[in-house]
């Protein structure tokens, strides 16, 4: 079991806010790590979110072959924010040089790009450093993007946190997924820590996912670069989620259908069930099996939970208009937003998507029974 808590604040947050959240749920998890996915940014990043920032641990030579590939490439650094600890790391934490955000400016010409093709150069980029890094563990690359930042350790969440002083003013976020990661299937890989990101999208799963095989492969059989890794079973939660919304087109109530199906006998009384068995047949390879929660972060800001069908992973939804947070268990929610209208807290069940859009007004749900947002 893993520890999942996030939040969506108009009001800035420090990283600490959720990491404390984690920490009070700390039954759940062993400390073996700790993941931080932060968006919407504040602080030092406000004003220069809109260019890609590189989160990653390196080594010193690491920095220098970071260094030259980037110039190589035309990237120039336009702002740095550097974390290299004097003091002893914490217990079960590795020592490592550099823990490096890093703000680029984009390569001349870019400009001229559409969208989707920076996106995808991005994303190459990344897997190219993460690729070289593997070779002799000089790098370890986690996102490379506009406005977000990630930072992953082995170790206790909140050791780790005083670790790299992560209450630091410069580092805030309105967007924040946080996970204490318990070791259940691997030896530790910090690859294999929660969340996991994709072009603009970020999922963490409490559970486990034994139909993990045939999902990579059918992912990994798409053509498609970005579907590579798989240090964890989980990691295919944020991959399904960039195919549904990237690849098919369709919104993120379609995800359930994908990961969670009607059986056939519901989607014969389902007002849609024509078009949601061709969805089944053709996702088929995509269905999850539990126990699942999954939370997660979309482009465009969307904080979502969802669960499995069969053995519910607990987790819950709440807050108020202006801040919300999502956790896998309840005291998560009230040491964080103790001032709240609890009668309101929800707790999806095996139907259901419950989210917040970037606006933080409300908690919208969808449920597998509701007629479909248009969709042909």
């Amino acid at each position: 079991m893993c520890r999942l808590f996030a939040i969506t604040s108009s009001e800035p947050l420090s990283p600490m806010v959720a990491l404390r959240a984690v920490d009070v749920m700390r039954e759940g998890h062993d400390g073996s790590g700790v993941g931080l996915f932060m968006s919407d940014l504040a602080g030092d990043f406000e004003h220069i979110k809109k260019y890609p920032i590189l989160s990653g641990t390196f080594s010193h030579d690491g920095v220098k072959t970071l260094d030259r590939y980037m110039e190589d490439r035309g990237f120039s650094v336009r702002y740095e924010m550097s974390i290299s600890p004097s003091v002893q790391p914490p217990p079960g934490t590795p020592r490592r040089d550099n823990y490096l955000i890093r703000v680029y400016s984009y390569p001349p010409g870019w400009e001229h790009l559409s969208e989707a093709e920076i996106q995808f150069r991005l994303m190459m980029t990344r897997l190219q450093l993460r690729m070289m890094g593997e070779e002799d563990a000089s790098m370890s690359i986690f996102s490379f993007w506009p406005d977000i930042i990630m930072v992953k350790e082995v170790g206790d969440p909140l050791a780790v946190a005083g670790y790299l002083r992560l209450d630091r003013k410069e580092l805030q976020a309105r967007v924040i997924l946080a996970q204490g990661r318990q070791n259940t299937n691997y030896a530790i890989n910090i690859y294999a820590c929660h969340p996991f990101f994709i072009q603009g999208i970020a999922t963490m799963t409490n559970g486990e996912n034994t139909a993990f095989v045939p999902i990579k492969e059918f992912l990994m059989s798409r053509g498609f670069p970005g579907y590579i890794g798989y240090q964890s079973d989980s990691e295919v939660f944020t991959h399904i989620l960039h195919y549904t919304t990237q690849h098919l087109g369709l919104g993120l109530e379609m995800y359930k259908h994908i990961i969670t199906p009607l059986t056939d006998e519901e989607l014969k009384r389902h007002p849609d069930g024509a078009w949601l068995r061709m969805l089944k047949q053709t996702c088929r390879p995509l269905i999850i099996d539990g126990p699942n929660c999954v939370i997660g972060c979309l482009p465009d800001k969307t904080l979502f939970i969802v669960q499995d069908s069969k053995k519910l992973r607990p987790g819950v939804v709440g807050g108020k208009p202006g801040v919300f947070a999502f956790s896998s268990e309840l005291c998560g929610l009230d040491e964080t937003i103790p001032v709240r209208d609890k009668s309101e807290d929800f707790q999806p069940l095996k139907y259901d998507t419950a989210f917040v859009g970037p606006d933080r007004r409300e908690v919208k749900k969808w449920n597998q029974w509701d007629a479909l947002p248009h969709h042909h």
